[in-house]
């Protein structure tokens, strides 16, 4: 390998770890002017952005060090497990403020991505699955395997865990896309399967080692599901559904979408029952006919429709970052807060406030900020 590829490969793995995956600014940044020249502006901060103090502080060997512990790797444009499909998301306008290309991938597993993913169905729908979707989603993962297709989906409960269990039925190889890092596989009740599919296939993220899920990150992940899948397949989802997300990435990156009907009794129904209702899914009800689907073009866009509102719902950007900055056990200092959300330490400090009178997070003894 070169010394320029290996900048390369640097840039963009320090990239990864400082900038929150999907970041439509960075990573529109770097499709204009390359992944080197980006690194080497946040890390002397002679362009403003929140990244830069992140970018000062950043230390690529405790990362390294886990990723040679977890047996990962990290993939990039050009690497031959570089799949080219994800190029469809630099064209894509962003959804919900996340888009662009990764800056690189985190695998873990004995698949190769690029192979896998060359002839690919995503198939997502709701963590609360009905027995019907369940039922549905393995036997679709299964059947789809005799043409040699593979399954890509996110790793969650229900529909995705069927999904991922139904190839592996199949000895068949199948992706799992996590919104944390790949050392460390979300949710821990399917620490099992996960195993399993490292076997023939792959865990994928574009979150380094050692970080946890956050709810932007499952968003962002969304994308890169459907990107790397030739088509994507909906069975079930309630109306505030993160398969409506990569639905619409499906549309956004140019893939067929289908949907599996189910009981018009059923909340988890309505998000496919939608999708075909408005024509912006083809109607399927088993492998063959998404077999016949796959190939076609995707929808333009998809509008989102938005369930009863939740306390998260009503922050700003702002004291999302900061909430989510926060670890899921213990505490860390408004410092530490601002560096991990990028921002400036008053304006943290100001989001800090009012997540503590929404009863969001609570202050420790010794100034430490911890979840409420």
């Amino acid at each position: 390998m070169s010394g320029t590829d290996e900048t390369e490969r640097q840039a963009r793995l320090a990239l990864s770890c400082v900038v929150e995956a999907g970041d439509p600014e960075v990573t529109g940044w770097v499709a204009r002017e390359g992944a080197q020249q980006v690194w080497a502006e946040l890390r002397a901060g002679s362009t403003e952005s929140r990244w830069n103090r992140r970018a000062g502080l950043f230390d690529p060997d405790p990362v390294l060090d886990l990723a040679d512990r977890a047996r990962v790797r990290f993939v990039i444009p050009g690497d031959a497990e570089w799949p080219d499909g994800l190029s469809d998301l630099a064209l894509a306008s962003p959804v919900r403020n996340h888009g662009g290309m990764p800056y690189g991938l985190w695998l873990r597993g004995a698949g190769n991505l690029a192979e896998i993913s060359r002839r690919s169905v995503a198939v997502v729908g709701s963590r609360a699955a009905t027995p019907y979707g369940i039922e549905v989603a393995a036997h679709l993962a299964a059947e789809l395997q005799d043409d040699r297709w593979r399954v890509i989906s996110g790793g969650a409960y229900g529909i995705d865990a069927a999904a991922h269990r139904g190839a592996l039925a199949m000895d068949a190889p199948t992706v799992a896309v996590l919104a944390c890092g790949p050392d460390r596989p979300y949710p821990t009740g399917n620490q099992t399967m996960f195993e399993q599919i490292m076997e023939h296939g792959l865990l994928v993220s574009e979150q380094p080692p050692g970080e946890r899920p956050t709810k932007p990150r499952f968003l962002s992940r969304n994308r890169v599901i459907a990107a790397l899948s030739t088509g994507a397949v909906v069975v079930e989802g309630a109306l505030r559904s993160g398969s409506r997300s990569t639905a619409t990435w499906a549309g956004r990156c140019g893939r067929p979408l289908m949907a599996v009907p189910g009981s018009v009794f059923a909340s988890e129904s309505f998000t496919p029952h939608a999708l075909i209702r408005d024509q912006e899914a083809v109607l399927v009800a088993d492998a063959a006919q998404v077999r016949e689907v796959v190939g076609a073009f995707g929808d333009d866009c998809l509008p989102f429709e938005r369930g009863p509102e939740r306390p998260l719902d009503r922050l700003d950007p702002a004291e999302v970052d900061v909430y989510e900055a926060l670890p899921a056990r213990g505490g860390r200092s408004a410092e530490e807060l601002s560096i991990r959300a990028g921002l400036a330490l008053p304006t943290c400090l100001s989001a800090l406030a009012t997540l503590q009178v929404a009863g969001l997070v609570t202050r420790t003894a010794d100034g430490r900020w911890c979840l409420g």
